[in-house]
């Protein structure tokens, strides 16, 4: 599987496909094959530590032999965001108003969007500074609309940055005239949206970066997957980043026993065509139908196995 070569892989599809199950295998192939790796769950129904029957929570875990781990829980990191706001705009706010401003930023933490602000800003860390201790990340994402916004936000977060820039740039400009000395004022809010500017500017181009990121989305032989599969990589292709590997997850044996199993099979078979023609160039990897739940290292072994260049086609 081509995607295993990169040094940043994020898995996304719909919920239930089998998705986690899918980043912690390729996390364990990595880390079986002699790379330090961090599996980072941001899905709030966190199932990472279910399927290694850990408990891993919001700090980095080693789990085995070079795989850590690390469940992000969006109501810290919404809260340690805040915490960063209040900071960087303590000093450029008279102390009269610092109550009001940070009962407003307070109420800001239930509002619609804080949390994946906040997430955001945890990815953009892991990518930039965290990843300097490992030689790959595995991101297990939060089902595909969620995937989207994310994997969306550096561009969508950058242009809404320069557009602030361009305002607070001017307000300077007109200052500086309007105290007529020609010197430039400081202004510490310039300074804290060129920073997170840069920093969206090094994540976008990361994420863009075919050399070292890859994109995988995990489906089932269906027909909603297939749909709901087929907009989010067009979506994703419109912010230049393109899904070149799809895992098609849970698919029946060849030879079926039954009247209920031939005719699922049929239906399935009619799926099967489906993705071939829906997706035609995209790297297809096909895993069976396990007989029971992947809740064990054991059978996340057989389940990575399949991460064959046989197995693709």
């Amino acid at each position: 599987m081509d995607v295993l070569s990169k040094s940043i892989i994020f898995v996304g599809g719909k919920g239930g496909v089998g998705k986690s199950t899918s980043a912690a295998a390729i996390a364990w192939q990595s880390a079986k094959a002699g790379y330090r790796t961090l599996l980072v769950s941001t899905d709030p129904a966190h199932n990472v530590g279910d399927i290694f029957n850990e408990q891993i929570g919001g700090r980095t875990k080693e789990i085995a032999d070079n795989l850590y781990a690390l469940e992000i829980d969006p109501e810290i990191e919404t809260e340690n965001y805040i915490k960063g706001v209040k900071n960087n705009i303590r000093g450029t706010v008279h102390t009269s108003m610092m109550e009001e401003v940070n009962r407003q930023l307070d109420t800001a933490k239930a509002s619609p969007g804080a949390d994946e602000a906040a997430l955001f800003d945890k990815l953009i860390h892991i990518i930039l500074e965290e990843r300097q201790h490992f030689d790959k990340l595995v991101f297990d994402t939060a089902p595909t609309g969620h995937t989207i916004r994310l994997l969306s936000l550096p561009e969508l977060m950058g242009v809404w940055i320069e557009g602030l820039l361009d305002k607070r740039r001017k307000t300077n400009e007109n200052y500086t005239a309007l105290l007529n000395d020609g010197e430039p004022r400081e202004d510490p809010i310039y300074d804290v949206l060129r920073e997170r500017q840069e920093r969206f500017s090094k994540a976008r181009d990361i994420l863009l970066d075919a050399k070292q990121t890859g994109f995988v989305f995990v489906l089932n032989p269906e027909r909603l997957p297939i749909l709901e599969t087929k907009k989010a990589l067009e979506l994703l292709d419109k912010y230049h980043l393109h899904v070149k590997t799809l895992i098609i997850n849970k698919v029946l044996p060849e030879q079926v026993e039954g009247a209920f199993f031939q005719e699922r099979k049929k239906h399935e078979t009619k799926y099967m065509d489906m993705i071939k023609e829906t997706f035609p160039k995209q790297q297809l990897l096909y895993i069976p139908l396990f007989s029971q739940d992947i809740i064990s290292k054991q059978q996340l072994e057989q389940f990575s196995q399949h991460f064959q260049e046989g197995d693709a086609v």
